[in-house]
């Protein structure tokens, strides 16, 4: 196949908009999408800042590319504009299944039939969603981690009905932007690196709302046990909130009670974790 040109990223998140701007920082040609264009200018504010980490921390960054990455990125709130001429849509939207299953039922009709569809998604696997897409030979997953200049790896993941030459180019376009591929040979739900971090952040879940601990002496305990450089609370105000919350609200009954606890004590008062500047902990401006 030829290598990809023109990349969309459906979402301006926090994860959304890292996709984003580490595609344009390696030289392509991005269309951010979201649903308005008022959400579209707090997206603008976070380019900006991804600007400033890159040309601080990364390789390169100061030598003009981590602002000619911003000059790479457009800005659509119309899904036909800005999929008219992509060669990759990576959706990075809520983790909500009816949300997507609109998004793409909308997105197979207007994107031309060169279109690979990639899903950036979590929780779902690709074939609980590939029959919204209208193109499943075309459809795979492509999860990102936090921190995507650090934590650079790229899970490729494909379902049955994936054609393999679909799964190659991605997967080397996942190297063209920095990434390193993780081939994942089939279905798995949470990946490689979400079967390895969901059972810790849900254990932390459960000792806060069994009154066990609280936050602090969780990850403390976590950090001085194992050196790992943070504990899971800390790991849920990087994620953000609003994806624990959406996680947990449709998962079982301990994972509900937390969901709730997290929209009592946090959401409903905008705080959303390290996006926000304050979550489970507080963060300087």
């Amino acid at each position: 196949m030829t290598k990809l040109t023109n990349i969309t990223v459906l979402g301006t998140g926090v994860l959304g908009s890292q996709i984003a701007y580490q595609t344009a920082f390696h030289g392509f040609k991005v269309v951010a999408y979201d649903i308005t264009d008022a959400v579209l200018e707090t997206a603008r504010a976070r380019f900006r800042t991804l600007a400033d980490t890159y040309t601080s921390d990364v390789a390169g960054g100061a030598d003009g590319r981590a602002e000619q990455a911003l000059d790479n990125i457009t800005y659509s709130s119309d899904l036909a504009a800005a999929v008219h001429d992509a060669d990759l849509v990576i959706e990075a939207i809520p983790e909500n299944l009816a949300i997507k299953e609109d998004t793409y039922t909308r997105l197979g009709a207007l994107a031309p039939a060169k279109t690979i569809f990639a899903t950036n998604s979590s929780t779902l696997l690709p074939s609980d969603l590939m029959g919204f897409t209208g193109r499943p030979d075309r459809f795979l997953a492509l999860h990102f981690a936090n921190h995507v200049w650090v934590h650079n790896t790229a899970e490729v993941m494909g379902t049955a009905l994936t054609d393999p030459d679909v799964y190659a180019t991605v997967a080397e376009f996942a190297g063209d932007i920095g990434m390193v591929p993780i081939e994942i040979k089939k279905e798995k739900a949470g990946y490689l690196l979400n079967s390895l971090l969901i059972p810790l952040l849900d254990a932390a879940a459960d000792l806060l709302v069994d009154g066990i601990a609280e936050p602090e002496m969780i990850d403390k305990t976590w950090r001085i046990g194992t050196g790992a450089p943070a504990g899971p609370f800390q790991i849920f105000d990087i994620v953000g909130l609003t994806t624990a919350y959406n996680i947990s609200s449709t998962a079982g009954p301990k994972q509900q009670l937390f969901a709730a606890y997290l929209k009592k004590n946090y959401i409903d008062q905008g705080k959303l974790g390290i996006s926000t500047g304050e979550g489970f902990y507080r963060y300087a401006n």
